[in-house]
């Protein structure tokens, strides 16, 4: 839908009002490309695979080394946190890739040239992003009650996993789209993405406690985002761990850094077009 095409009184004063405008806009973008994913919903399947495997199989094996954790919850309780934040990670950091695709069809000069504000642009698409993180997620709640890991299922608790897998969701594309907008081809964004996806996943909390690893990579997964996302949905999901940070740091970190890398990446998003 061309911005702007249902133009009438109540468009035209909401346009007035730049809040209201750049919800319209970011909205919008978030809708053309969600429009995508309702033409091909065998995606969301095909995304399913890896968590499975995850769960399923290095899941189960790891789950015989007792003392792994070192909280007192089991092996799978404290990886289904880990998965979704990584299947999280793993959606999200390859979106860049959409904008060269947009740019060697025409589509991205077309966008540039509406009346959206070049962040809105961004944030829509960050927030179609969040939309796969929360199939995601719907698709590890499932595994995990499967496989018979206590999750915590109260409202409030699923109402603020859906918060913060959409955050990282949003922080992490938007960090893919600024690396595509300096890229500018796809080939050399593809390996890119690899060389950054495994160091974000290893050296964070996903699958092994931050008390497990070497000092210098206690540093490095102080600085990871995915820290704290792992951090915040596996005190939501199921319980507080040994050496966890409070969820208003996780909040904080992931909130100032997806506003950040939003700012970036719409302030390189004309870049890529020319």
């Amino acid at each position: 839908m061309e911005y702007g095409e249902h133009a009438g009184p109540q468009a035209a004063w909401a346009d007035s009002v730049p809040v209201i405008a750049f919800l319209r806009q970011t909205l919008a973008v978030a809708q053309a490309e969600m429009h995508k994913l309702r033409r091909d919903p065998w995606e969301l399947l095909t995304r399913a695979v890896q968590p499975a495997l995850w769960l399923l199989i290095f899941g189960e094996v790891f789950a015989r080394v007792r003392g792994i954790t070192g909280g007192g919850i089991s092996y799978l309780s404290f990886l289904a946190p880990g998965v979704l934040a990584q299947s999280t990670l793993f959606i999200a950091i390859f979106y860049g890739i959409i904008v060269i695709w947009e740019r060697d069809l025409g589509i991205l000069q077309k966008l540039l040239v509406t009346p959206a504000a070049r962040t809105a642009l961004v944030l829509g698409k960050g927030l179609s992003a969040a939309v796969r993180g929360l199939a995601q997620a719907l698709i590890v709640y499932l595994l995990a009650a499967v496989i018979g890991v206590p999750l915590r299922f109260s409202p409030l608790s699923i109402a603020a996993v859906l918060v913060f897998v959409s955050l990282g969701a949003v922080l992490f594309s938007t960090f893919s789209l600024a690396i595509a907008c300096l890229l500018r081809t796809r080939e050399r964004f593809m390996g890119i993405g690899q060389v950054l996806t495994m160091p974000l996943f290893f050296a964070s909390n996903a699958i092994y406690p931050i008390s497990l690893m070497p000092r210098w990579l206690r540093v490095v997964a102080a600085v990871n985002p995915l820290s704290y996302l792992v951090d915040a949905l596996r005190t939501l999901m199921v319980g507080k761990v040994p050496g966890a940070f409070s969820l208003w740091v996780d909040f904080g970190v992931l909130a100032v850094l997806a506003a950040v890398l939003v700012m970036v990446a719409a302030r390189l998003y004309p870049k890529v077009a020319r």
